[in-house]
């Protein structure tokens, strides 16, 4: 599997089902940065199994639609970055702060009240779950320290890249704890870094090279121009993008498909393998395989097929699981019909 030829695989997130998560809720606001508790139906002290079994849904889902690499949908979480977030100490949750958002409205953040350390683990058990319900290679995502720092109000460091700094250190410890546990692959998600680029260069790669430091295993980072539920209109091109070469992450996570991105782009990170997102989420209608392949085939100029993973452009959670699997089995099967070709 870890040698096959445009491997697939999800960036993270599969879609909540609505008996547990209150999916109108969800939609109708921005991705939570505290802790939102009220978007779960289940009673609390069922969550957790409730969660277990939504899980085990989301990884069937991507078995029956073929995909190569096995996420566990982040099915546990209200937001890809809140549950680890959250979870820190030097964090007050019960006072959050504000902050203004990618969007430029203000949002209810952490607030950062003492130094950030990680407590204990938070995605453990979770790696342990999603690896004892499949045998196919598996991906965890955790939130980047530099998009973290974007998301929270500093009461106590005074010091952005102090802060992103003490971030990378927790967000290190759980990497290393996550490859003990059985991931194949984690992976950071950054989206701020495209967000606010100019601080991204002063210290969001110093950041990112110190959450990967001396990791075992392979790493990817995520960098995206936000849901295609929250963000209509996508710029062309990356504001921060070729900056990753000189990161120590193995794979760089792009769209491709929404932004319709010039892929000639990717001839920038010529050491890094590209997770090619080759899935629109802004639109409903379910891909043909045809349209997936011809999404992959944009970057072969640039890009040898061997350096190619292919996933949607960013997390599936926004969509109906109907539309969501229909558009992953697209993929996979967009995927087998380049593989062929590129074969010969």
């Amino acid at each position: 599997m870890a040698h096959k030829l445009l491997p697939t695989s999800l960036v993270g997130s599969y879609p909540q089902p609505d008996w547990l998560i209150d999916r109108s809720q969800l939609l109708k606001q921005m991705p939570p940065r505290v802790r939102a508790t009220e978007l779960w139906r289940v009673a609390p002290e069922l969550l957790e199994q409730a969660q277990d079994d939504a899980t085990l849904l989301a990884i069937r889902d991507q078995e029956r639609a073929g995909l190569d690499i096995v996420t566990d949908g982040e099915i546990r979480r209200e937001s890809y970055s809140n549950r680890f977030a959250t979870a820190l100490e030097g964090v007050d949750i019960d006072n959050p702060g504000t902050t203004i958002n990618r969007s430029g409205n203000p949002i209810p953040v952490p607030r950062i009240t003492a130094k950030i350390r990680r407590k204990h683990a938070v995605e453990v058990r979770d790696v342990k779950f999603l690896r004892a319900n499949t045998d196919r290679m598996v991906k965890m995502t955790v939130p980047g320290p530099f998009t973290m720092a974007q998301q929270a109000q500093d009461d106590f460091y005074k010091n952005e890249e102090a802060l992103a700094m003490d971030y990378a250190a927790a967000v290190n410890e759980e990497i290393k704890d996550l490859f003990a546990n059985g991931a194949d692959i984690v992976q950071i998600d950054e989206p701020w870094m495209q967000a606010r680029p100019e601080k991204a260069r002063q210290y969001g790669l110093k950041a990112l090279n110190r959450a990967l430091e001396g990791v075992q295993g392979t790493t990817a980072v995520h960098i995206c121009f936000g849901y295609a539920q929250m963000v209509k209109e996508k710029p062309p091109g990356y504001s921060f993008l070729a900056e990753f070469e000189e990161s120590t992450a193995d794979q760089v996570s792009i769209e491709t498909a929404q932004p319709n991105l010039d892929t000639s782009v990717l001839k920038k990170l010529p050491h890094k393998k590209i997770v090619l997102g080759v899935i629109d989420l802004s639109d409903p209608k379910v891909e043909t395989p045809e349209t997936v392949a011809a999404r992959i085939r944009r970057a072969l100029p640039h890009v040898p097929a061997e350096r190619l993973i292919i996933a949607p452009d960013c997390g599936l959670k926004y969509l109906s699981r109907e539309i969501a699997f229909g558009k992953m089995k697209a993929m996979a099967e967009g995927a087998a019909i380049v593989r062929k070709e590129v074969a010969g």
